[in-house]
């Protein structure tokens, strides 16, 4: 089948009808069914649907060999359903309940859908724009692991973390509103559900008013057209200024409380003590809006990262606070990557860091790129996602898994008690994961295991004296798994100075 920017590359240079007629016929459902989820009003969709293959037609020419283009469609779907909601808000509330509740009744679909479906797209909206990539791609695009790893230009095993990690986000997301299921069953529930057939009448209608690039299209649409455009552009402009300048921009202001690196040695803000950077009770009393980075008020090696996200019962929040703290640390957690994913220049700094950002939750999705414009800014470090071959640890089962035993309840979680780490709901990819940090090396999930698990760890083998080889005597010992070297291509974090 010929590859979809092929077709965005004849459509741009022939004008070819057919391919883009097969552009549409591969993509309109999804569209379609995103746009859908988000207004409830199924005329209104089919307009969002035309204003967005309107914009490709429009944009082919300009768009770059390495765009995905079902992530890039789901992107503009966004925006032409929030421009289009700003005018239609209560109309569409009102339609939207009406339509899924009948939608789903016929379809019969599952409680957990039932559930889930009213905040799916507010959902997706939360997660970064990397993890919601691979929830397009594998669950609403229907893409194996093989060919959402080569669309995001990364390994399969890369993809299936990232997948899963999105998942994990998910989850706490539909968790702490009142939505009690798996992601197992939600990665079902999305995938079996949310990609709906459009109307037939559509396909055509759509293609013919993409072609002629609006041309004939209704007045309400190139109002979407035109407020989607708009939305589009200005998040462009807020990336690029944020990557050139280290500007923090967002919905409301965010103050940047801290003086220039050289002359800090102690915040002059009396309503930020230290006790906010290490009291996970007294977090959630800082004042909203504030970002703040700095070398480190504290003598003693902490070490250790307080991430704590909606407060229960009290208005939404975001905070997040370490104390002092490594750059490799810092940079690990701002990224979302493990530690022993980073490759850092030789002149890194050895000081230790102290961070606290406080967010209406409705901003939490880019508090680590706040972070990240900050240490730019203050510290002229910038991380960058590569492969690179790298030696490796690859997870196997040697005899058999006995020790993981299969979960049955509903909820995930990770507990720490008299010494022993006891993690409950996990994937044998999260095992790994912890297997990396204890080991200091990369661990790659090759068991085969796909279910969720419960499991007990010895909290020791993870502090800073850890031996490698206790950690794999307990692999092996308590699990019947076994570490084997290997060298392979891995998504690593390339950490580089630049100019500041």
């Amino acid at each position: 089948m010929t590859d979809d920017m092929a077709l965005v590359r004849e459509f741009a240079a022939n004008a070819s009808e057919g391919a883009f007629e097969m552009l549409v016929a591969r993509h309109i459902n999804m569209v379609h069914s995103a746009a859908l989820r988000r207004v409830g009003d199924a005329h209104l969709a089919e307009e969002i649907t035309q204003a967005v293959f309107i914009i490709l037609a429009r944009k082919a020419g300009a768009l770059g060999a390495k765009t995905v283009l079902s992530c890039w469609l789901y992107r503009t779907t966004r925006f032409a359903a929030a421009d289009a909601l700003k005018t239609q808000q209560r109309r569409q509330h009102r339609e939207q309940e009406s339509y899924m509740q009948s939608n789903l009744n016929e379809a019969h679909s599952s409680e957990v859908w039932q559930e889930i479906v009213p905040m799916l797209e507010a959902a997706m909206d939360s997660l970064n724009e990397r993890d919601r990539n691979a929830v397009v791609l594998r669950f609403l695009d229907g893409k194996n692991l093989n060919e959402v790893g080569a669309a995001l230009g990364v390994s399969a095993d890369t993809a299936k973390m990232r997948v899963s990690r999105a998942l994990e986000k998910l989850h706490r997301y539909f968790s702490k509103r009142g939505v009690s299921s798996t992601t197992a069953i939600i990665a079902g529930a999305i995938s079996t559900n949310s990609v709906q057939i459009a109307p037939a009448a559509l396909i055509k209608a759509t293609t013919a008013a993409a072609l002629a690039k609006g041309a004939s299209a209704s007045s309400s649409t190139l109002t979407l057209i035109k407020g989607a455009l708009k939305l589009m552009a200005w998040t462009n402009a807020k990336t690029a200024i944020v990557a050139g300048a280290g500007v923090l921009l967002a919905a409301g202001t965010i103050t940047a409380i801290i003086k220039p690196m050289a002359a800090v040695t102690r915040t002059t803000d009396k309503n930020i003590g230290d006790s906010y950077f290490t009291d996970s009770t007294k977090i959630w009393a800082a004042p909203d809006n504030v970002l703040i980075f700095r070398p480190t008020h504290f003598t003693d090696d902490r070490g250790a990262a307080t991430v704590a996200s909606t407060q229960s019962g009290l208005k939404p929040k975001w905070r997040m606070a370490g104390a002092s703290q490594s750059i490799e640390e810092v940079l690990a957690q701002v990224y979302e990557i493990s530690p022993r994913r980073l490759i850092l220049p030789a002149n890194m700094p050895p000081d230790r860091f102290d961070y606290l950002v406080t967010l209406p939750a409705s901003d939490q999705a880019r508090q680590n790129e706040r972070l990240q414009a900050e240490i730019k800014r203050k510290l002229g470090l910038v991380g960058q996602l590569e492969k690179r071959e790298t030696d490796v640890l690859l997870l196997k089962v040697k005899t058999s898994a006995s020790g993981l035993k299969s979960h049955t309840g509903q909820n995930s979680s990770v507990k720490i008690s008299s010494g022993k780490i006891h993690a409950n709901g996990q994937s044998a990819e999260m095992l790994a994961f912890y297997t990396e940090y204890a080991v200091k090396k990369v661990v790659i999930d090759r068991t085969g295991l796909n279910g969720r698990y419960d499991f007990v760890l010895d909290q020791h083998l993870f502090d800073s004296t850890s031996d490698a080889g206790a950690v794999e005597n307990a692999l092996l010992d308590d699990f019947g798994l076994e570490l084997v070297p290997s060298r392979e291509p891995v998504e690593m974090l390339v950490v580089e100075q630049v100019n500041h």
